[in-house]
C-alpha cells in the first residue's frame, strides 16, 4: 500500500562546475522525498475505516508512520534503509524495524520491495509483529501486488493480503486491482478482495512529492 523512493544527489566532479545552479538546487531538494496515502476499507458486516501512511526518505534513510494497520486505533513508527539494484530487471528493497503502540503494543521487523521488469511490477510489504502483551497474538502481516502497465498511467493486476485487523473466512485474501496515475504525483487504486464471497472493497489514494 505503498511506495519506495530512493533519491541521490548528483555530484559534479568537474572543475569549474556551478554548484549554485538551478539544476544543483533541484538535485539537492531531491535528496528528500515524501509520500502520503490513505486506504479506505469497506468490509462486509464490519465497520468502515481509513488506514493512513506517511513516509519520508532522505537518501538511504527511510522513515514511516502508519495508523489502523495492525489494529484499529493503533499506530506504528518505522525506520529502515533503501537499497536499489539492477537496470532492466530492477529491485528496490527496504528492510526496516518498527514499534507498534495503541490497542496493541509490540516490536515489528519488516520489509518492502518492488521488483520491476518490462511492464510488470511486483510490490510486497510485510512485518512480523511480536505482541509484547500477549505473545500468542504475534502475527505476520503481508500485502502484495502484481501489476501490468499497458500504459504508464494505468495498471491492472492481482492483490493478496494477510491481516488480523478484521476477520474473514480466508487466511490469505486475494483479489484484483485497477489503478491510475495523475501527473506522476497522485495515484488512485481500487482493490476488490474475496470477489466470490462477501467481497471487501479498498479504495486508495497516494500523493508523492
Amino acid at each position: 500500500m505503498r511506495f519506495i523512493v530512493v533519491s541521490l544527489t548528483s555530484i559534479t566532479a568537474f572543475a569549474g562546475s556551478d554548484t549554485n545552479s538551478p539544476a544543483a538546487d533541484e538535485a539537492a531538494e531531491k535528496t528528500w522525498s515524501f509520500s502520503a496515502s490513505a486506504y479506505t476499507y469497506f468490509v462486509p458486516d464490519s465497520r468502515e475505516y481509513v488506514q493512513p501512511t506517511v513516509t519520508i526518505d532522505r537518501k538511504m534513510l527511510h522513515f514511516e508512520a502508519r495508523y489502523n494497520y495492525e489494529a484499529i486505533e493503533t499506530g506504528s513508527a518505522w525506520i529502515g534503509a533503501n537499497f536499489s539494484f539492477g537496470d532492466k530487471l530492477s529491485l528496490e528493497l527496504t528492510p526496516m524495524v518498527g514499534g507498534v503502540f495503541g490497542d496493541v503494543y509490540g516490536i515489528a521487523p519488516g520489509y518492502k520491495y518492488t521488483l520491476s521488469w518490462w511492464k510488470l511490477e511486483l510490490y510486497s510489504e510485510g512485518e512480523y509483529l511480536y505482541d509484547l502483551n500477549h505473545s500468542s497474538d504475534s502475527f505476520f502481516y503481508t500485502w502484495s501486488e502484481l501489476s501490468i502497465y499497458p500504459v504508464d498511467w494505468f495498471r491492472v493486476g492481482m492483490v493478496a493480503q494477510r491481516t488480523k485487523l478484521y476477520e474473514t473466512d480466508f487466511d490469505i485474501q486475494r483479489g484484483f486491482l485497477v489503478g491510475v496515475s495523475i501527473k506522476e504525483h497522485i495515484d488512485l487504486t481500487t482493490y476488490l478482495f474475496n470477489p466470490d464471497d462477501e467481497p471487501t472493497i479498498v479504495v486508495g489514494v497516494a500523493f508523492n512529492f
